[in-house]
């Protein structure tokens, strides 16, 4: 049973390595060793913080950046919307620019038309009554030649006027 248990000049021995131990490590290991993990917490929290402030400003920027978006979007939907609208009235307005330009051209083409025609009567009746007078002088020349062609000629000449 010796040997289970110390002897009491063991056990104060070791009650003060002990102490001292205790004594030494509070003076210069406890100090050191609590301010490193007071400093290690401390950075932990900071960086916890950090990461919390850099959450946040990430949320702050995606929602800024999303609302740019929108109006980027809203913007080019606007100036697509004008740009469309600006083509349409250039359209109508080229469309009806040439509806009147080609009026314009019937119109003087009808006229001209018109006109050529008018002189073309107007040459045909010239020419039809020119030829008409030397066609009936020629008749005339050769049936006023006899007594009797003139007689029938006026007779004739009177049976038609009294019809019309």
């Amino acid at each position: 049973m010796d040997l289970i248990t110390p002897g009491l000049g063991l056990i104060v021995w070791q009650l003060v390595i002990f102490g001292l131990l205790f004594f030494l490590l509070s003076k210069f290991a406890w100090k050191p060793i609590m301010a490193s993990l007071q400093e290690r917490e401390q950075s932990i929290e900071d960086a916890l913080s950090l990461a919390a402030k850099t959450r946040q400003e990430m949320a702050e920027l995606k929602a800024g950046n999303e609302k740019l978006i929108a109006e980027a979007r809203a913007e080019r939907d606007r100036v697509l919307k004008e740009a469309k609208e600006a083509s349409e009235a250039m359209i109508t307005q080229a469309k009806s620019e040439a509806q009147k330009a080609g009026a314009e051209e019937i119109e003087k083409a009808r006229a001209a038309f018109n006109q050529e025609k008018v002189a073309a009567v107007a040459s045909l009746r010239k020419e039809a009554a020119s030829l008409s007078l030397e066609i009936a002088e020629k008749v005339l020349r050769n049936q006023l030649a006899d007594r009797a062609a003139q007689e029938a000629l006026v007779t004739s000449l009177l049976a038609d006027a009294k019809l019309n």
